[in-house]
């Protein structure tokens, strides 16, 4: 994932969507500790008034790959102290939330990130890794775009690594998997900056690439859910209350 420095929480902005139809709250919901960021919106029903589940989306917290906007997909990175510190601040939102499934990256740094968080992993799960970026992993946008100026991970994906249609694959995948478990209740993933933003845009029904408009920072939360029946974005890039 191109990992970016954690930004304050009062600058994190949702970045307006062109593409409909997708609803998305205009801007960051911060959480008080005392809430639950699942019922921070009223929860959705379908055409039977059944209550549909949410998928809580985490990012894992910073790395220092990450602080210093490195590619990292399958370099397994530890959390900095200040990703450490982060990761437990989400415990004031999910350690008490009950969810039917918690799935989780291999990774380190995702599961070091559900531990801090509370979350008990029932399940870890490869198709929640982050996109692969073959040869430019641990380099900069910046840096990969001095050899190819028009370079665009959305488009083109990482040489010697996941394409956007592979992405696609894995993540559609991923999702029908998740699917049958929302009928249950709620449904925690704990996963990567490209990842989560490639699974939210397939989650509403859109190409990979729309997942540019979506910024994400480090140990943030985030929830798919419905508007009635469609998919939608109930809350986008929310950092620990």
């Amino acid at each position: 994932m191109l990992d970016r420095p954690a930004e304050a929480p009062q600058e994190r902005q949702v970045v307006g969507l062109a593409a409909q139809p997708v609803h998305v709250h205009q801007r960051v919901v911060h959480i008080p500790e005392h809430q639950n960021p699942v019922h921070a919106v009223q929860r959705s029903r379908n055409r039977h008034n059944v209550v549909m589940g949410e998928i809580m989306v985490v990012r894992h917290g910073e790395t220092e790959w990450s602080a210093a906007g490195r590619h990292t997909s399958t370099t397994d990175l530890e959390l900095t102290p200040q990703g450490e510190a982060d990761a437990r601040a989400l415990t004031r939102v999910l350690a008490n939330r009950p969810f039917v499934a918690v799935l989780s990256s291999p990774r380190r740094r995702a599961l070091r990130t559900a531990e801090l968080a509370g979350l008990t992993v029932t399940e870890v799960d490869q198709d929640a890794v982050e996109w692969d970026y073959g040869d430019y992993e641990g380099r900069t946008t910046a840096d990969i775009r001095t050899e190819a100026p028009d370079w665009d991970l959305w488009r083109d994906g990482g040489p010697g690594g996941e394409t956007p249609d592979q992405v696609t694959v894995r993540l559609d995948r991923f999702l029908a998997k998740l699917r049958p478990m929302l009928a249950l209740g709620d449904v925690a993933v704990v996963t990567h900056g490209h990842a989560a933003r490639a699974l939210a845009a397939r989650w509403v029904e859109q190409p990979v690439a729309f997942g540019a408009h979506l910024t994400l920072g480090t140990a943030t939360l985030s929830v798919l859910g419905h508007e009635h029946e469609t998919p939608s974005l109930r809350m986008w890039n929310a950092p620990p209350a």
